[in-house]
């Protein structure tokens, strides 16, 4: 039996502390090759080699997690999770003599469980490090904003240094240990086209390079986002969308010609664009599946403005996005058609003569979501639609021209994966009609008779069995092919069979209605007597990603959680799975604007750091994340300080309310269930407290300074004198409250009985989630901005009312600007009078 499937690492994704250090002195162990997934002849699939950098000897527990995480990822982004079965996976262990990589502008020192990433202890920039690959970040000794990561020059004092080749360069290393240890393996050359590296190095520093040998950072929380961006552009031919050549400096304009590439253009009509069937034409205004909407979206192309893009977002333009539709196109062409190839594998019956009474077969890549099509025609007459044809029942005459079709039908009539029905399969112009979805074979029917074949049952080629299946998966299996007869598959569901009475090849589990847990599938290959078979464990535990989110000033009522919060908030995913020992992708969506893989935060340690959303975005090394404002969660720095009128300019900050979802993607690929929450995000800061009263109180008058009532009970009245503060929360007032010519006044999930009379207050009045039991009068208020760009562009904002449900009678006069609930729905249930603005018009 030839075997194509070969086992992975056994725990991946543990890190078990190594038990010996690793001195320099020590020889260094060989390169050691592991399959991941192997699903096919290399020569058949596309080849990711992940070599590992600056891992030293008792580090590999450590690559191999980060060879994990990446994989998990890859695994859990479209083409790449549809197309998996495509690609065979191969990881190689290098030990380094120096652990991290050379003129790491943020490096960390080496901690003594081996880990180098959450200390938070830095060496500095260090150029004289000896790693295997002689990864260096380019200009990083001298640049903290260095990311490019790549095959270095050999070390300084190279002659002194153990090993096989001591002074290589990076390149001349990394061509050394793929032609010695790699490609024998393989059966292929290393320069052969469809053979994809990527080295992983042993940094928390953000950072990589693409190329056919392409580079990430180990241990930064985006190193396996930075895998699948550089990866779309050597295996995709993408460019970037982001709209800086220096993260720092802002560039004028784009002013050229029509940009060569596929997803940019100097466009600014969206009719014009369709009249030209121009580019991305055909996707335009189609809901984006990095969010938002296919469009004509300012930026790109490392230009702020003059270059337009097809979407918000996507993977080419902000890490953790994923590809929009037109990037996936391209995508799944490029590896259905093995890269540069531009065919898709079709194998088949070898010879263009066959016997009329033989059997014809022909078999292709399997993706995982949908299955192929097989159209056999004589003539113009369909005489078959499986990837076997008996010629026997047929009874053909000599002569006949038999052909077959096998398609992969991405096209608008099946998955609607390619629009473009070119017949091309050039890098840009790969239609759902070419080659790298459509192969024909054709076979001329002969006289002779078919050779009875030995009896052999042999299942040749498989979906991967490293790991377990997803419940929705279409699992495959290929086969040995007699020249006379067909052999049978039959499959078994926890040991029951499944009804396969077209001799199927393939099984669509998301038609089977399964149990929650684990199943075992098995494909049984039988001819007279002779058997193979092959097994996987489905996996139909959905994983989960729960949520813990940073405390509130108070919590909405509500059937979904709904927190309160000056300016923005932390929230904390913890993916899980019944799967042990594995990476758990975890991914959230910000108002429906695309899904988004959480990764903690950048520069922070993982799992650890939250993921921190807040009006307008936290600055890390240039870059924004967590912006809820215009432009979405990854806005550059430096475009929100553009001039209102630039193209790229108008940023308002994301005051408001906002629905966040999350979910968690298993390594199998299951996909589960979504929660989800809202958040409202004032503008503004509660102020110091001078005095905190607690517990019952008869009355209170605040005289001067802040007084902060928490979790307290007042029998009595409140009253606030003039230029003094009052912060309430989670509190009850029996009596009213009563503030004339206040400086602050906030309410935070409070329950006033009485009736309460804010006037004249001078810089703040910010109300939520409290309930008003009596009047509410809010009047002659002035409302200080918290944000000057947010007012200026959103327009002023009067005392803040969200959230909260008030019984009596609604009063708002004279203040400076009108009453604002910032999409925080009120509960008025007696009369409105004056300009509540939205707080009134939110009466049930």
């Amino acid at each position: 039996m030839r075997r194509l499937l070969l086992a992975a690492f056994v725990t991946l994704g543990l890190l078990a502390t190594p038990s010996i250090a690793y001195a320099a002195a020590d020889p260094l162990p060989d390169p050691k090759v592991t399959p991941i997934q192997v699903t096919g002849p290399a020569a058949e699939r596309l080849n990711l080699v992940i070599l590992g950098d600056g891992y030293q000897a008792d580090q590999q527990s450590l690559f191999r997690a980060d060879v994990d995480r990446n994989l998990a990822v890859m695994w859990a982004t479209e083409p790449f999770r549809s197309y998996r079965d495509y690609i065979n996976v191969y990881a190689v262990e290098l030990a380094s003599i120096d652990y991290g990589v050379r003129c790491d502008p943020d490096g960390r020192v080496r901690s003594p469980d081996g880990t180098i990433r959450d200390t938070g202890e830095r060496e500095g920039p260090i150029d004289a490090k000896d790693t295997a690959l002689r990864m260096i970040f380019q200009n990083g000794c001298a640049d903290p904003l260095a990311r490019g990561v790549v095959y270095g020059d050999a070390p300084v004092g190279c002659q002194t240094h153990p090993g096989p080749a001591p002074c290589e360069t990076g390149n001349q290393a990394l061509n050394r240990i793929l032609d010695t240890y790699v490609t024998p393996a393989l059966g292929i050359p290393r320069g052969a086209q469809n053979l994809q590296s990527l080295a992983i190095f042993n940094s928390f520093t953000y950072g990589g390079i693409g190329g056919t040998s392409a580079t990430t950072s180990g241990g930064s929380p985006q190193g396996p986002l930075i895998s699948l961006h550089e990866i779309g552009h050597s295996l995709g031919t993408l460019a970037d969308e982001y709209p800086y050549s220096s993260r720092d400096v802002v560039r004028p304009c784009y002013t050229g010609a029509e940009p060569s590439s596929f997803h940019h253009t100097v466009y600014t009509d969206q009719q014009k664009m369709i009249a030209d069937r121009h580019k991305w034409f055909r996707w335009l205004g189609e809901e984006s599946l990095s969010g938002g909407r296919i469009g004509l979206h300012e930026g790109g192309g490392t230009y702020p403005c003059g270059q337009r893009r097809p979407s918000e977002h996507s993977m080419m333009r902000w890490l953790g996005f994923d590809w929009d539709q037109i990037g996936r196109e391209n995508m799944v062409a490029r590896i259905t058609g093995l890269r540069n190839a531009g065919q898709m594998v079709v194998r088949s019956t070898p010879a263009e003569s066959v016997p009329r009474d033989g059997v014809l077969w022909a078999e292709a890549g399997r993706p995982r979501d949908h299955g192929l099509s097989f159209t056999w025609r004589a003539g113009d007459r369909v005489i078959g639609a499986d990837q076997n044809l008996d010629l026997a029942a047929l009874d053909l005459p000599v002569g006949t021209a038999v052909e077959v079709e096998v398609r992969d039908p991405v096209g608008p009539d099946g998955t609607d994966w390619v629009r473009n029905p070119s017949t091309n399969n050039a890098a840009a112009d790969s239609g759902f009609n070419g080659p790298r979805f459509v192969q024909k074979r054709s076979f001329v029917l002969s006289a002779e008779s078919a050779t009875r074949s030995q009896p052999a049952a042999e299942i040749t080629a498989s979906t991967q069995t490293a790991q377990p299946v997803a419940r929705d998966e279409v699992v495959f299996v290929e086969t040995n092919h007699p020249a006379d007869r067909i052999v049978r598959v039959s499959w078994a569901l926890d040991g029951r069979p499944v009804a396969n009475p077209a001799n199927r090849r393939t099984l669509d589990l998301g038609g089977k209605r399964l149990s929650t847990g684990n199943h075992t599938l098995t494909a049984t290959v039988t001819d007279r007597g002779v058997t193979d078979s092959v097994s996987w464990t489905i996996d139909n535990t959905m994983p989960t990603a729960p949520r813990r989110l940073s405390a509130p000033l108070t919590t909405l009522r509500g059937a979904v959680e709904h927190p309160v919060y000056f300016d923005g908030w932390d929230m904390w995913l913890e993916p899980a799975d019944d799967q042990a020992g594995r990476y758990v992708v975890s991914q959230f969506r910000l108002d429906g604007d695309g899904w988004f893989n959480y990764f903690g935060f950048p520069e922070r340690p993982m799992p650890a750091s939250p993921f921190h959303f807040s009006h307008s975005g936290t600055v890390v090394k240039a870059l924004t994340y967590g912006n809820l404002g215009t432009g979405g969660l990854s806005k550059a720095a430096f475009e929100q300080e553009l001039p209102d009128d630039h193209p790229s300019g108008g940023f308002v900050p994301g005051f408001g309310t906002h629905t966040v979802e999350h979910r968690a993607i298993d390594p199998a690929g299951n996909v589960g269930p979504a929660g989800s929450y809202r958040a409202t995000v004032l503008p503004g800061a509660s102020p110091a407290c001078t005095t905190t009263l607690t517990g019952r109180q008869p009355t209170v008058v605040v005289a001067t300074g802040v007084t902060c009532l928490t979790g307290a009970t007042v029998r009595g009245a409140v009253t606030v004198k003039p230029g003094a503060s009052l912060v309430v929360r989670d509190s009850r007032i029996t009596g009213a409250v009563n503030a004339a010519g206040a400086r602050a006044v906030q309410i935070f999930g409070a329950t006033v009985v009485g009736a309460t009379r804010l006037t004249g207050t001078t810089r703040d009045v910010t109300i939520a989630g409290s309930t008003f039991k009596g009047a509410l009068t809010l009047r002659d208020n002035t409302q200080v901005t918290a944000n000057e760009r947010y007012s200026r562009l959103a327009g002023a904002y009067g005392p803040i009312l969200a959230g909260s449900r008030v019984t009596g009678t609604l009063t708002c006069t004279g203040s400076n600007a009108a009453v604002a609930d910032f999409g925080a729905a009120n509960q008025v249930l007696g009369a409105g009078i004056g300009d509540c603005g939205e707080p009134l018009q939110s009466r049930p």
